[in-house]
C-alpha cells in the first residue's frame, strides 16, 4: 500500500509539473510566462556577449546586492520600530531542497534509459540496420553542417527558446490550417520515400 501510494504521488506530482509547464509555454498567465521567457532570453543574449563565469558573478551579484540591501532594511526597520519579526527570509531558509534518495534514484534511471535508447538507435543508424532511416540521418546531419555554418550554439538556443514560447500559441490559434499543410508534406515525403524504397536494393522495409 505505501509503495502505492508513493507511486501515485509521484505521478500527481510530474502531472502538477508538466501541467505548469503547458500552462507556462501556452501563456495561460501572461505575466508568468513573460517573466520566464523575458529572463531566459536576457540571460542568453548575456551570454553572447560575455562569458558564463562573467554572467554567473553578474548574476549573484545582483541577487546578492537584492538580499543583502533587503535585510539591511528589515533589520533597520524592525530596530526603529521595536518589534521582533525575525529574519525576514526565515520561511524561505525552512523550505527542504535536498533531494532524496528516491528522487536522485528516479532521475537517474531515466538518464540511464534515454542513454542506452539513444546508443542503441544510433548503432542502429551508423551500421545501416534500415538503409533508408540511415539515409535520412545522412541528409540531416548535411543540412545541419549548414546550419553550423550559419549559427552558433547559442543562437540556436534563443531561437529554440523563442519557438518554445511561440509556435504552441501560433499552433493553438491556427490548427487545422497547420494540420492540413503537414499532412500535405508528410504526403509527398512518404510518397518520395516509397519511390526511394522501390528503386534501391535492399531499402525496403521488412514487413513486420
Amino acid at each position: 500500500m505505501q509503495a502505492t501510494a508513493d507511486v501515485t504521488k509521484k505521478e500527481c506530482s510530474w502531472s502538477g509539473w508538466k501541467g505548469q509547464a503547458i500552462d507556462l509555454l501556452y501563456w495561460r498567465n501572461v505575466k508568468q510566462s513573460g517573466a520566464v521567457f523575458s529572463s531566459v532570453l536576457l540571460l542568453l543574449f548575456s551570454l553572447t556577449q560575455f562569458s558564463v563565469v562573467s554572467v554567473g558573478a553578474y548574476l549573484a551579484l545582483a541577487a546578492l546586492s537584492a538580499t543583502i540591501s533587503f535585510r539591511i532594511y528589515k533589520s533597520v526597520l524592525q530596530a526603529v520600530q521595536k518589534t521582533d519579526e525575525g529574519h525576514p527570509f526565515k520561511a524561505y531558509l525552512e523550505i527542504e531542497i535536498s533531494l532524496s534518495q528516491d528522487q536522485i534514484s528516479k532521475y537517474a534511471d531515466k538518464i540511464l534509459l534515454y542513454t542506452n535508447t539513444c546508443m542503441k538507435e544510433l548503432r542502429r543508424l551508423f551500421l545501416v540496420q534500415d538503409l533508408v532511416d540511415s539515409l535520412k540521418f545522412a541528409v540531416l546531419m548535411w543540412l545541419l553542417t549548414y546550419v553550423g555554418a550559419l549559427f552558433n550554439g547559442l543562437t540556436l538556443l534563443i531561437l529554440a527558446v523563442v519557438s518554445m514560447f511561440t509556435m504552441p500559441v501560433v499552433y493553438e490559434k491556427h490548427q487545422a490550417q497547420i494540420d492540413q499543410y503537414v499532412g500535405l508534406i508528410r504526403t509527398q515525403v512518404n510518397s518520395v520515400v516509397g519511390k526511394i524504397q522501390a528503386k534501391i536494393p535492399g531499402a525496403k522495409r521488412k514487413e513486420e
